[in-house]
């Protein structure tokens, strides 16, 4: 496969996960951090750090857009929970240090 197609398909597939992503707003970040290791931030960050690397300057309010299809302030007032007590012990237990 040469690389145009291998980035294409690349492309592809983080536009569905972005998409499924956006469709389980049931799942909360903190759920992702605990079972995965990153979560919808993590990838608005990464997102962040490629352009950065291509010398495009993508704030983070931009780049967290990408990522939620909507500003993040209006994503949490409307999908975010509070985190329960064993999502909190289950966070720091995973992630020492946060």
């Amino acid at each position: 496969m040469d690389d145009k197609t291998i980035t294409e398909l690349e492309a592809a597939a983080f536009r569905r996960l972005l998409d499924h992503l956006r469709e389980r707003t049931d799942v909360q970040n903190i759920d992702l951090m605990n079972l995965a290791g990153f979560c919808r931030n993590c990838l608005s960050n990464w997102y962040q750090e490629a352009a950065a690397e291509k010398g495009i300057d993508v704030d983070k309010p931009a780049a967290r857009e990408v990522v939620y299809g909507m500003p993040y302030e209006a994503w949490k007032a409307k999908y975010q929970g509070e985190a329960s007590d064993e999502q909190k012990a289950k966070f720091r237990e995973s992630h020492p240090g946060h």
